[in-house]
């Protein structure tokens, strides 16, 4: 039946290409926008600008405005040249005829103009604060990334550092780090769900909320973290959204692997731009279709508005949210694998959202930013025995999650230096009830608490930046301090004193050495905070749980052989301390994989360390005749110590190994092709306790075997990688634009291994063998079978825009 409906979905591909290559299009997209100093957005008069790769060039006026018209459909880079300031060139812009695209260029000015030295622009532009562990990708690398589908957590795992693993889930792992470890921010306001049907504790889950065509570019931070970032271990991303239309209403339609999108945007009133999405997938009709035992259905919003409210100020409001949805396909137990997963696998639902505020004022030496923000997760999860709605829940899970919060900057030049401070505040709510049959200490036993927990947070943060020796030689150095009023030891800021700094010295005008180390905290999730015992009693509280640490220490150099290519190698290493230990299992917190559902949700102490360490090598080159590449080796080792033998045991993200190789290249008639091949090692894994789940009422808690935690991590999977291929064409027409594309994913049909599984014996009707008695206990008699993974997955996605 699935091949009748690619087969479907490929004709309609076809009727629409013999339809639309009969017709004529023509050529007037436009480009309109302000050149302005960063340092306070003081407008940039007599500014040249050229489109890359033609002749085709501009000036900015008095005001700093420019516009370029009857430009080709399709993308380009803009050269942005200004005496007194850093020669620039732009990330790319996207063109379709009868529209106008509108963008503001920040110029950053230069202390010294030296007539020996000549600069050649580059699109590899570097921040000062944060002069290693930081990549970009723009807005032709996210839309046309292949393998991605235009999600954008997928889009991430081409990143330098960032693993991925074949279990259908897009957890963040970047360098070693847990997808627990990092933070995502949407213009500056931080969003806790990046994930439909997200790990509460954790933030991984199968596809992302992020709607595609609001993003113009990424950047990912793996260390040396701004002040004004906290809250993180392992990688800061800040995702940057376009700008509505300000002349007229755009609309577009995307017909998806997965879902339905319908984007609008355009002018509202004379100083106000919006841009507003609603999505909703069809998962659950082709998962039906393909007799899959779970039917997942998603809905996503997202908006942004932004407002000239003066000369020196704007304001800008976004918001994002899902509501997931999910059932059982009850029909869908032919086989002992759909009925194994029918058996153990829980209901879970969720929605959330984030809605935050954007004020900025422009004065003459700097800007203050006030950000507003408020975000809410509400979860269920639940299970009946056998999938008996007439018998009681074995498990019974509700969970709200909600945060308000405020931060203030204060960015300003004060001669040689840029300064930058800044407080922030929040309140924060969570609520939790659960019920759940367990076995533990060799016995039945059940969880059964309410939890409300409020807490009150603070942070201070300061950075002052300045260049040294005609500008090649740049030093950062930060503070910040964070605390609330969880506990005694969580409200003294000085626990949680995290400096930083920074420096990188430009040997040559192509090449630079570059280093940072600091120290980084991240609360521990909610779930482990608000955790209760059953009488009541915060039980992590009473054990002294605080922030987890990790100190960084990164070093290496950028080589720029051409203004078209970069080369960088770092190492790095990351020390852990007060990480969460699980009582329960007697292991790291950070060790232990994620699923969907819930993550953290038990006792645990704050006495575990780690480390993650290697090195990393980055080639990328992004030519103006539109070859794009992306090169990325990293060496990774993920470790914590074992509390008892004092070892270090390797966590479940220590791949070793990682390799990303993306290429993409743009030919003549607006097509494209790309490619993209990743490789991962394998990563360790726990066996199960055969004798443990054998006991019938252990295995009746949970329908599943239960790990071994004295071989915890003992066993390793095989290293895999993937192959994926993708080719888009675009279609310029007078009133409207028409972009395809056909993605296939694991072209050679790579089998992953997964973990095994562990199935209760069948009889020759595949119903479960009774249990058998031994010395008087009751057991079921158990297998493991092999859990592999992967097949050739083909896509054809279909956007139209007028």
């Amino acid at each position: 039946m699935s091949k009748v409906y690619l087969s479907g979905r490929f004709f309609i591909l076809s009727v629409l290409l013999i339809v639309l290559t009969s017709s004529l299009y023509s050529q007037s997209a436009a480009i309109r926008g302000n050149i302005y100093n960063k340092a306070n957005d003081e407008p940039i008069p007599f500014t040249n600008l050229i489109i890359s790769g033609t002749n085709i060039g501009s000036t900015s006026d008095f005001d700093g405005n420019f516009i370029f018209k009857g430009l080709e459909p399709g993308s380009v880079r803009l050269e942005v040249s200004s005496v007194g300031f850093e020669r620039k060139i732009t990330e790319e812009y996207k063109l379709v005829n009868d529209s106008t695209v509108y963008i503001d260029i920040g110029m950053e000015k230069k202390d010294f103009e030296l007539d020996e030295v000549v600069i050649t622009a580059s699109p590899f532009q570097s921040i000062d604060e944060s002069p290693v562990s930081l990549r970009r990708m723009d807005i032709s690398e996210i839309e046309s990334n292949p393998g991605s589908n235009r999600d954008i957590s997928k889009v991430v795992q081409s990143l330098p550092g960032a693993a991925f693993t074949p279990a259908f889930r897009n957890d963040v792992i970047i360098r070693g780090g847990g997808p627990n470890e990092n933070t995502f921010y949407l213009d500056g306001i931080e969003i806790p769900n990046l994930n439909h049907f997200s790990t509460q504790g954790a933030g991984g889950g199968p596809v992302g909320i992020i709607n595609v065509d609001f993003i113009r570019e990424i950047e990912m931070y793996s260390s040396a973290f701004p002040a004004n970032r906290g809250n993180s271990l392992s990688s800061v991303f800040e995702f940057r959204q376009v700008r509505g239309n300000s002349e007229r209403m755009n609309y577009k339609g995307t017909i998806g692997a997965s879902d339905l999108a319908l984007t609008l945007d355009g002018p509202v009133g004379e100083n106000t731009t919006f841009i507003f999405s609603a999505r909703r997938s069809y998962l659950q009709f082709i998962f039906s279709v393909l007799e899959l035992p779970f039917l997942p259905t998603y809905n996503a919003f997202q908006f942004k508005t932004d407002t000239e409210l003066t000369d020196n100020s704007d304001l800008s409001f976004i918001g994002i949210g899902a509501i997931d949805q999910f059932s059982l396909n009850l029909d869908a137990n032919d086989t002992e694998e759909q009925r194994f997963i029918l058996d153990y696998l829980p209901v879970n639902e969720q929605w959330n959202y984030t809605i935050g505020a954007l004020y900025r004022r422009y004065r003459d030496n700097g800007i203050d930013r006030l950000v507003v923000s408020r975000n809410m997760l509400r979860n269920f999860s639940y299970k009946y025995p056998d999938n008996n709605e007439d018998q009681p829940r074995t498990f019974d899970y509700e969970s709200d999650e909600i945060e308000n919060k405020i931060r203030y900057e204060r960015n300003r030049e004060l001669g040689s230096y840029n300064i930058l401070i800044g407080a922030g505040g929040g309140y924060a709510r969570y609520l939790n009830d659960t019920y759940q049959e367990i076995f533990i200490n060799n016995q039945p036993d059940t969880i059964d608490y309410n939890s409300l927990l409020e807490i009150y947070k603070w942070n201070l943060f300061s950075q002052l930046t300045r260049k040294f020796r005609y500008d090649r030689l740049t030093i950062s150095f930060g503070l910040r301090a964070d605390g609330n009023n969880y506990s005694s030891l969580m409200a003294n800021p000085f626990n949680q004193l995290s400096p930083r700094i920074s420096s990188s010295y430009q040997l040559r005008d192509n090449f630079s050495l570059n280093a940072s180390t600091g120290r980084y905290f991240q609360l521990p999730s909610y779930t482990t905070l608000g955790y209760r015992d059953n009488e009541g009693g915060l039980k992590n509280k009473k054990n002294d749980l605080s922030y987890i640490s990790a100190d960084h220490y990164v070093a290496g150099f950028e080589y720029n052989p051409t203004s078209q290519t970069i080369i960088t190698i770092e190492g790095f290493y990351k020390d852990y301390n007060n990480y969460p230990f699980s009582l329960n299992d007697s292991v790291p917190l950070g060790t232990k994989s994620v699923d969907f559902g819930i993550y953290g949700d038990e006792e645990v102490t704050s006495s575990s360390e780690g480390r993650a360490y290697g090195g990393e090598l980055l080639y990328r080159e992004q030519r103006f005749e539109g070859l794009n590449i992306i090169l990325s080796y990293t060496f990774v080792r993920s470790e914590f110590k074992d509390i008892r033998s004092k070892d270090f045991i390797p966590s479940s993200w220590d791949n070793r190994h990682i390799i990303n190789l993306t290429a993409t290249q743009k030919l003549p008639n607006n097509w494209q092709v790309g490619g993209k091949w990743r490789f991962s090692g394998g990563g360790p894994y726990t066996p199960f306790d055969i004798g443990l789940s054998e006991q019938t009422d252990a295995w009746d808690a949970q329908r599943q075997g239960y790990l071994d935690f004295s071989a915890f991590n003992s066993r390793r999977l095989p290293n895999y990688h993937q192959l994926d291929l993708r080719v888009d064409k675009k279609y310029f027409f007078d009133n409207f634009s028409l972009m395809l594309y056909l993605d296939i994913q694991n072209i050679y049909n790579f089998k992953s291994e997964l973990p095994p599984n562990l199935l209760r014996e069948t009889d020759e009707n595949g119903n479960p063998l009774p249990p058998v008695i031994e010395n008087g206990d009751k057991r079921y008699e158990l297998k493991e079978i092999r859990n592999k993974t992967g097949t050739i997955l083909p896509s054809i996605g279909i956007m139209f825009e007028f």
